[in-house]
């Protein structure tokens, strides 16, 4: 009996993915454990293994193909003793590509969600190969006529009628791809009704849109506004495209309000420069570092701000699980410190260390980079003096760290010196923190960094 292979669900909050690149061909054995398939999330690239024995027999979805659905049937082994041949790709599989109008798994239907492939899956930094348009659907009238983004793009430029085309293209299962709105003849073309209020080819130009989790976003330029000849259009990562999402969602439907505060450094960074001058070698802990513990004892100060709203109810996280920004090829990711609050800088210096270098080659496991309760983000290192940052959900607040710089202080004694100071925004949930709450966290966290020996205690 033909055995399926599906699509991986490698994190809890992963719906679709890219299938990058096979290992295996038609007609190649593979056991149980033998990597067969990259897969790229949003923001790393896994290896596949396979969790039957048998014969590759047909392979459903091709490498580079984007928006491959959780649980869709991407390839079909044929059993020991089984002709590879004649094994048939399964008539009621899941639609590969997101869009596809299918029905969901039975799993989906169940309310279960799908299994996760942590077990079987590794993180990998090899890159995946060049990615394809999204396959989707389009439904005119009572008929139903599949074709890629890209084919109903060209055939809008060009005036091109896809219904005759329709069940014909070349792509899987009939689909229309470019090359058949391409080397559709004339005669396929919609003749516009001379009192038709504005052609195809003018629609081109104005600026689309598309509804997408219940937002309006845009999908191209306008034509009269950037002639195509005038810019380079890279498409969209996985990475980039689910932080544009999130951070819009985010920015659109949290209350967030910043509170701002100047802190004072000299203390800070004399304490740091005794630490690393006694550390063992190879030790060494940046101010970041210090900021990260800072923040978990604040927040273990004022357990109140460490939390995350829900439609149930607010959750108080019992630990400080630190979420650091770190930017990456295409957007960024926020690997996190998990107990932070219990761990001495050493070990977050080391960890962070760890954590950035392999977020920076996407080898992060999705454990790695989820489960944080509070967000930091620094570009103090760039010299930017202060900025608010866009709430992570659903994380009830994110720290945005400016750069130390020479500024004039005055001393408790109304003396004028200069000291280091660091401008900080926190920007907090409203639904979850109020101002009073997060002025707490942000006094605690003055605290630990203007008088660092506090961390110690």
């Amino acid at each position: 009996m033909p055995i399926n292979i599906t699509m991986p669900a490698l994190s809890p909050t992963m719906e679709e993915g890219t299938l990058a690149k096979w290992l295996v061909k038609p007609g190649d054995s593979v056991e149980s454990g033998d990597v067969i398939a990259e897969i790229e999330t949003d923001k790393a690239t896994m290896e596949v293994e396979a969790v039957d024995e048998g014969t590759v027999a047909k392979i459903l979805v091709e490498a580079g193909t984007e928006g491959v659905k959780v649980n869709a049937v991407i390839a079909v082994l044929a059993e020991e003793g089984e002709d590879a041949d004649s094994v048939s790709a399964p008539s009621d599989a899941t639609s590969p590509v997101n869009g596809g109008g299918s029905e969901p798994s039975a799993a989906t239907k169940n309310g279960s969600p799908p299994p996760l492939a942590g077990e079987v899956a590794r993180a990998s930094g090899s890159e995946g190969g060049a990615a394809s348009a999204t396959l989707a659907s389009t439904e005119i009238g009572d008929d139903r006529i599949k074709a890629s983004p890209l084919a109903r793009r060209i055939a809008a430029q060009k005036g091109v009628d896809l219904a005759p085309l329709a069940g014909k293209g070349s792509g899987p299962h009939g689909r229309i791809v470019k090359k058949d709105v391409e080397a559709a003849e004339a005669g396929t073309s919609a003749a516009p009704a001379a009192d038709a209020p504005a052609p195809a080819t003018q629609q081109s130009r104005e600026v689309a849109v598309r509804q997408e989790g219940g937002l309006i976003l845009p999908q191209t330029l306008d034509e009269r506004v950037y002639p195509p000849e005038t810019y380079d259009l890279v498409p969209l990562d996985g990475m980039r495209r689910t932080v544009a999402r999130r951070l819009t969602e985010s920015f659109m439907q949290v209350p967030h309000f910043p509170l701002q505060m100047d802190l004072q450094l000299d203390e800070l960074l004399s304490f740091r420069k005794k630490i690393n001058d006694n550390a063992p070698e190879g030790v060494k802990v940046s101010v970041n570092d210090m900021l990260i513990k800072a923040s978990a004892l604040a927040l273990m100060d004022a357990p109140e701000t460490n939390a995350s709203y829900t439609d149930e109810g607010i959750a108080y996280h019992h630990h400080a699980h630190i979420s650091v920004a770190v930017a990456v090829d295409g957007g960024l990711i926020t690997p996190v410190i998990f107990h932070a609050e219990q761990k001495g800088l050493s070990t977050i210096a080391a960890e962070m260390k760890d954590l950035a270098a392999r977020a920076r080659e996407r080898k992060l496991k999705p454990q790695e980079y989820m489960g944080g309760t509070f967000s930091i983000s620094n570009l103090g290192m760039f010299g930017i003096k202060s900025f608010g940052s866009i709430l992570n959900p659903p994380e009830g607040m994110i720290l945005s760290v400016g750069a130390g710089e020479k500024r004039p202080v005055v001393g408790a004694d109304g003396e004028l010196t200069v000291g280091t100071v660091m401008s900080v925004t926190l920007t907090c949930d409203h639904r979850v923190i109020g101002g009073a709450e997060g002025a707490q966290f942000l006094s605690a966290f003055k605290r630990y960094v203007q008088t660092p020996e506090a961390m110690l205690l």
